[in-house]
């Protein structure tokens, strides 16, 4: 069944799991959400890559539940969880224009997947009420095709994760996110993310059009991300940007992973970013020391969710 930017899905395909919820009836998908709207936090946010981040900071919109929910997530609670509160279109409308006179750069929808729907209605209705935004969609890179059409004349930037190499039976995609198609759908997404942004623009220190690409340094996978980012670099060239990050935290113990329980070395990080030096990628966002610590996770505590009182 096609995916309608006018309703919930009735056999939910937004993502590549492809679960047929019956979503407008009130049926949970396997991302967590059902006939409502949830958000977790909606505030100004200053840890995203400097082009993003700008000024007063992003402004982010953490939705509840996710389509990859990988065990080792560093958004748990929002991801995994029933974390946030059920919110109107309208309220949505409201709180992305309370964002901008804050000061926000953009946007950020993060981890919206499941609720495009309501993000291209929401979206449309706010810039009719006097949204000027840039719109950043911030992903796990487990998209389909088809939903990213959807997003076509919504988004203006794709902040985008490439998670894993693609590998053999041990495939860090099926240990760790249950997605054993996660490489070969990432790389069709993110074709058709670049296919649709076109050519990059950038306002003052302000992106507000391209495609970043983040790839984050796993726990005993330094041979994956060499070999993941030689394989984005070959593929996409500079017509992205690339941020590699060292910002694994090991927020809770999973079962059966103990190499979960520590971050990759800041030896290891170097190894990596040498060898995007060698590479010829001469221009990439990287992270300075300290940048594993929880103290970069934002509380997800209803920030910005509740109308403001007067």
């Amino acid at each position: 069944m096609a995916v309608s930017v006018d309703t919930l899905p009735t056999s939910c395909n937004l993502c590549p799991r492809n679960c047929g919820a019956n979503r407008a009836e009130g049926q949970a998908g396997v991302c967590g959400a059902d006939d409502t709207l949830r958000i977790a936090r909606a505030a100004l946010h200053l840890w995203e890559e400097p082009c993003i981040s700008v000024g007063a900071g992003s402004g982010t919109v953490f939705f509840t539940g996710c389509p990859l929910r990988c065990v080792y997530c560093q958004n748990y609670d929002i991801a995994h969880g029933d974390h946030g509160t059920v919110i109107s279109l309208r309220r949505l409308e409201d709180i992305y224009l309370e964002l901008q006179d804050q000061g926000a750069a953009n946007i950020n929808l993060v981890t919206a997947t499941q609720y495009v729907p309501q993000v291209v209605q929401t979206i449309r209705g706010a810039r009719q009420r006097g949204l000027r935004l840039p719109v950043v969609f911030n992903t796990s890179g487990y998209e389909t095709v088809q939903t990213i059409e959807l997003l076509r004349g919504t988004v203006d930037v794709y902040l985008a994760d490439f998670k894993y190499w693609k590998s053999d039976e041990s495939d860090a995609a099926v240990r760790y996110s249950h997605a054993k198609d996660y490489f070969s759908v990432a790389v069709d997404a993110l074709d058709a993310m670049v296919a649709q942004i076109g050519e990059m623009q950038v306002q003052g220190d302000v992106l507000t059009r391209g495609v970043v690409l983040r790839h984050l340094l796993l726990p005993g996978r330094l041979q994956d991300s060499m070999k993941l980012m030689a394989f984005l670099w070959d593929r996409y060239g500079d017509s992205v940007l690339y941020s590699v990050m060292n910002q694994y935290t090991p927020v809770r113990q999973v079962p059966g992973m103990p190499e979960l329980d520590a971050s990759p070395s800041e030896a290891e990080y170097e190894v990596l970013l040498d060898f995007l030096d060698d590479l010829g990628m001469d221009q990439y966002f990287w992270q300075e020391g300290g940048a594993n610590k929880e103290s970069f996770i934002p509380p997800f505590d209803n920030t910005g969710v509740y109308p403001e009182r007067s």
